[in-house]
């Protein structure tokens, strides 16, 4: 008989415990674990109730949230360096001051806090959702001196985790090209879908949540309002193929730009405002709607309602909400790059496309034209994210990794 698998203490260390696709990565890699009958917990630099997701508010998940009295950026600026500090705060905060005993340690985001960690003897995991240092630009030569100390801070710490995972194929490779110091390949744990969360919301319509939905064919944007998702080339996609429609089809399409907004957060302030300038540019400013952080009802009943899912980011590091359209039967139109290309089959689940308006609206012009791909892409797609991005697939894979670092420390 096999031996019963030991319970593991596993916390949890993330700098903004808000919504987003990383959050929702740790929050199901928590979720998955506690299932596995393993102890979890996070701890945390920022938490507000008011917008975070459900599982760290409602019991399932314990969340510790310290040091938030420290600053985010001074004056806007230095935020790469205040996260850092945030982190290196929390870790300390964890294994000098917490009381709390645990046997792993996941990070994410800021590999900054690796070494304090290692003041206890436990095994660190770190998730590269996407190298730091690529998400920044570099202007100015004290700009390139900053990035230079914390990129080189980035990738020491990095290498220093006793197991490091990755969100998607692309971004190993992405990796590999960026650290070239660290010669082992992470490991690739595709972020996956928790089915029950979208199943017992499987009857909500866009009309009890109370969203008017214009005309019979809907397209939606789902993404945070930033500037790096690309969200123009949606309101531009939808002005080039109005240009192809005639009235009376015009009449029945309409746009919804739905996504992550934090009033804390002043790049989320200003995209806004100028996706709604542009909108306006653009002369479709009726046809368009535009939704700050939608419920998870909300976020599911427009989902199920669209025709298909407008995505626009580029080089995108994985992205979850393509995953998310095609579970609830709706296809996905992507840019033909990064993580997308590994969940959607083109011309089968959706269409990936180069990155610009006529591409675009020539997919959603197809769209228009035959209603019936909603329900016969739909239901491949459907088919395709249970087979490859499960939750029980994702939870036996990290409980894999968990295991195998517990035995490996036993063996020493």
């Amino acid at each position: 008989m096999h031996e019963p698998q030991a319970m593991v203490r596993v916390v949890f260390l993330h700098p903004d415990l808000g919504i987003g696709g990383a959050e929702r990565l740790v929050v199901d890699a928590a979720l998955a674990l506690k299932r596995k009958g393993h102890e979890v917990q996070f701890f945390t630099a920022h938490h507000d109730s008011s917008h975070c997701f459900p599982e760290t508010r409602d019991g399932q998940l314990k969340v510790t949230c310290v040091g938030d009295w420290l600053p985010r950026s001074i004056f806007g600026k230095l935020a790469a360096f205040w996260a850092y500090v945030r982190m290196v705060y929390v870790a300390l905060y964890l294994v000098l001051l917490s009381g709390v005993s645990y046997d792993v340690v996941f990070v994410d985001q800021v590999s900054a806090c690796i070494p304090f960690l290692r003041l206890k003897h436990a095994k660190v995991i770190f998730y590269c959702h996407f190298p730091d240092q690529l998400l920044t630009q570099r202007k100015s030569l004290l700009k390139k001196i900053y990035r230079y100390v914390l990129d080189n801070l980035e990738e020491r710490t990095t290498s220093s985790a006793d197991c490091v995972l990755v969100n998607s194929h692309f971004t190993a490779g992405v990796y590999l090209e960026t650290f070239r110091s660290i010669k082992v390949s992470p490991s690739v744990l595709h972020p996956s879908l928790d089915f029950e969360n979208f199943d017992k919301f499987s009857d909500i319509t866009c009309k009890d949540v109370n969203i008017d939905v214009p005309g019979e064919c809907l397209f939606l944007s789902l993404n945070r309002y930033e500037r790096k998702k690309n969200l123009g080339l949606a309101l531009e996609s939808l002005k080039v193929l109005f240009d192809r429609l005639d009235e009376s089809e015009r009449a029945n399409i309409h746009l919804i730009m739905a996504g992550g907004y934090d009033d804390r957060v002043q790049e989320n302030i200003e995209h806004y405002k100028e996706l709604l300038s542009v909108a306006k540019i653009l002369g479709i400013s009726d046809k368009v709607t535009f939704l700050k952080s939608p419920s998870d009802k909300e976020k599911i009943a427009l989902l199920r309602a669209a025709r298909c899912l407008i995505y626009t980011p580029d080089k995108e590091h994985f992205g979850i909400v393509p995953i998310e359209s095609m579970y609830v039967g709706t296809p996905v139109i992507a840019v033909e790059s990064g993580g997308p290309k590994e969940t959607i089959v083109n011309g089968v689940t959706g269409f990936l496309c180069s990155q610009t308006p006529e591409d675009f609206a020539e997919a959603m012009y197809t769209l228009v034209k035959d209603s019936s791909k909603k329900q016969s892409m739909g239901k491949l797609g459907h088919d395709r994210v249970v087979s490859h991005f499960s939750f029980a697939k994702f939870s036996e894979h990290l409980d894999y990794i968990v295991q195998g670092l517990m035995d490996e420390r036993k063996q020493r």
